[in-house]
């Protein structure tokens, strides 16, 4: 099987890459095309090779998050069939279908707002440290993967690409993006956590946690409205765990790319080898096949509990 690592679509204009998606400009102003490729990221570090299908996958469960919940916030989704977007996208539908969407644009608000509902990541990092969660105290002797008894609203900064995001406390974030604003979204995180949790609970999945987007657009009426922007509820954007064998005090097994992170590791990767392994900075990483099909399983395992 092959991937699509990067897009081609000559006479569309390339707004910007990230670490998985493509963003173009359409013919129409209020919108914008993103396209989910197969790139795969670990530590903020895009891996050489992608896995396949894996763009599909993303936006399989995005669109069916967002229909989900979308009585809780609005979001940017306008549609994903190709034959109803602008004609100039239109022409690239093999390209194109299964892991585009067009959406409406936004003004993304600079935090990333991550929700935890149990103790793991850099967040069992920080705690064995410190006792803290993005500098909140927390209760001494909780263990690695133990349940929070309420979800933690946890934001980080959002990172230019190629650096490091930054978890900062509450008290930062409120002061970077303003108090009310921050007011909304840790309140509008929360909700969608809890709401989502649940349900992939009823699936035999743990959502411990998950990063969440927002951005601003102006209604018709002129006023400022907050929406759900980018990807949502993803394997990359998410931790999933299976709930039959959850089991607090280690690490989970996962439906995520914390695989691919562990494999990583393994391999020697630590901050300052972005570039590629020791001795060979600047090839980049490239991701083993036996890792590459475990990953995409996990993938796919993940949509077909959550949507089948």
């Amino acid at each position: 099987m092959t991937s699509l690592t990067t897009t081609d679509l000559p006479g569309l204009t390339l707004l910007g890459q990230g670490k998985v998606r493509d963003v173009y400009a359409t013919s129409s102003p209020d919108h914008l095309l993103f396209v989910a490729t197969d790139r795969i990221s670990a530590y903020d570090v895009i891996l050489k090779n992608g896995i396949p299908d894996k763009g599909k996958l993303l936006t399989q469960l995005s669109l069916f998050w967002f229909k989900k919940l979308g009585n809780i916030i609005q979001n940017h989704f306008v549609t994903a069939n190709v034959d109803e977007m602008p004609e100039e996208v239109r022409k690239y539908k093999d390209q194109l279908d299964g892991r585009a969407m067009l959406v409406k644009k936004a003004s993304v608000v600079p935090l990333e707002a991550i929700v935890r509902g149990y103790l793991s990541g850099s967040a069992w990092n920080e705690y064995k440290k410190s006792g803290t969660v993005h500098g909140m105290p927390l209760p001494a002797g909780l263990v690695e993967s133990q349940k929070f008894s309420e979800p933690i609203f946890t934001p980080s900064t959002k990172a230019e690409q190629g650096a490091h995001d930054e978890n900062i406390s509450p008290d930062q974030a409120a002061k970077l993006i303003g108090a009310e604003l921050y007011a909304q979204i840790s309140t509008a995180a929360l909700h969608l956590y809890k709401a989502a949790a649940d349900y992939a609970h009823t699936r035999g999945v743990i959502l411990a946690d998950t990063k969440f987007e927002f951005g601003i657009i102006t209604s018709p009426s002129g006023e400022k409205d907050l929406i759900l922007i980018d990807e949502l509820l993803t394997p990359d954007s998410s931790r999933y765990w299976p709930l039959s064998s959850y089991a607090p005090g280690g690490p989970q097994p996962s439906f995520d790319k914390q695989y691919v992170r562990d494999w990583l590791v393994a391999q020697g990767f630590r901050k300052g080898l972005e570039g590629g392994p020791e001795g060979h900075q600047g090839e980049g990483w490239v991701i083993e096949e036996n890792v590459v099909e475990g990953t995409r399983a996990r993938y796919a395992e993940a949509v077909e509990l959550l949507t089948g």
